[in-house]
């Protein structure tokens, strides 16, 4: 495919096998298909690996990071679970926005938790609110150990960010959505993959095996759940789509 941007006339042509389409430049489908682009690029060359949050580097885009903000605020979760630690950004985003509402807390969980990340995070002022747990995220006795610190009326919110294969993700979704009742996600991240697969630092593999394909399998087989971009809590432009390298990753508990 191929994207031909004329500032001069206003218009966005897009060729694909052969055909031409022509729409205007400044058009919500002009927005989306450069955003697609970009997203695609920006992931290439590592713009996800230039943002920290309160000192830890968070590894993702400043658009989904907004997004969940809205989330967690909506919904207001006694308990964040997050699968995925890496350099600890992420636990401290969720941690400084229960501080800042007044209400929940952080579990977090690695398959490995590096020496000098264990040292930042539990350094940190925000320390208090997270609770580490080493271990995979879908070992039977991580999966016991994170329910037990978890009361029966808590709300809680599930961040799906360790090992992206569709396999892993679906025994995590099959592990921890009994946590989240109506009204509430469990959230696969970073099905972008699905769209990555091309690009040079992508894999072939990644066009099937990613956390999308994951997160609608298992809408397709647990009905109490559908997958559903949380509204947006302000708007006054004409888009609806978020920019995201988490497609098909809000799995809303309806019943």
């Amino acid at each position: 495919m191929r994207l031909i941007i004329d500032t001069d006339k206003r218009i966005l042509t897009i060729e694909d096998a052969g055909t031409y389409r022509e729409i205007a430049l400044y058009s919500n489908e002009a927005f989306e298909e450069i955003s697609r682009q970009w997203l695609k690029v920006g992931w290439n060359q590592k713009y996800p690996y230039t943002f920290s949050w309160l000192g830890r580097p968070i590894i993702q885009i400043p658009e989904d990071i907004i997004r969940i903000q809205e989330v967690i605020y909506r919904i207001k979760p006694d308990v964040i679970v997050e699968t995925g630690i890496a350099h600890g950004g992420s636990l401290l985003f969720s941690a400084s926005l229960c501080k800042l509402i007044g209400k929940g807390r952080v579990i977090g969980v690695d398959i490995e938790i590096r020496p000098h990340n264990r040292h930042a995070i539990e350094s940190h002022s925000l320390f208090p609110y997270i609770t580490l747990i080493e271990g995979s995220s879908v070992d039977p006795k991580v999966v016991n150990n994170v329910k037990s610190l978890i009361k029966p009326d808590e709300q809680v919110l599930v961040i799906l960010d360790s090992c992206h294969t569709k396999t892993h993700v679906l025994a995590e979704l099959e592990a921890y959505h009994s946590l989240v009742k109506p009204g509430s996600y469990i959230v696969a991240t970073d099905g972008s993959m699905k769209d990555l697969w091309d690009v040079p630092r992508g894999n072939p593999e990644w066009r099937y095996d990613n956390p999308s394909e994951a997160a609608k399998e298992f809408a397709l087989s647990h009905t109490e759940f559908i997958i559903e971009q949380p509204q947006w809590t302000f708007n006054e432009s004409e888009l609806s789509k978020n920019i995201t390298h988490w497609p098909n990753a809000f799995l809303k508990r309806i019943k």
